[in-house]
């Protein structure tokens, strides 16, 4: 989250939190769910954002340190189109996806592919 914060007070805007199984904090507070694919570790985990940070016509962009199998990005591009905000796509620093058509498809965009980390 860390990176996230940065970029969203570097471009002075908004930043919702993606968090791995969002309990409410209160009885009032209203969270946007999904599942991801399995994961690196072949675990399926649930993901959520507050329903009222997240508005329709909004515009989000995921931001984080690494990519490696999408199953995070595909579950928070899922949640921004429940709340018909528009998916920008993923800004992160490391590209370890395989798989070109799932890049294409979250438009990722990256600092480093990790084959650039390779001495």
């Amino acid at each position: 989250m860390l990176v996230g914060a940065l970029v969203a007070t570097q471009l002075e805007v908004g930043l919702v939190e993606l968090r791995k199984d969002p309990t409410p904090a209160a009885d009032s507070d209203r969270w946007i769910v999904a599942h991801t694919p399995p994961d690196y570790r072949d675990r399926t985990l649930r993901v959520g954002a507050r329903r009222d940070l997240l508005l329709a016509g909004q515009r989000a962009l995921l931001v984080d340190d690494w990519i490696e199998t999408g199953g995070q990005a595909v579950a928070a591009r899922q949640i921004v189109e429940r709340a018909g905000a528009a998916w920008c796509g993923v800004a992160v620093i490391v590209d370890a996806l395989d798989d070109s058509r799932l890049r294409r498809n979250l438009r990722v965009r990256s600092l480093l592919n990790v084959r650039d980390l390779d001495g």
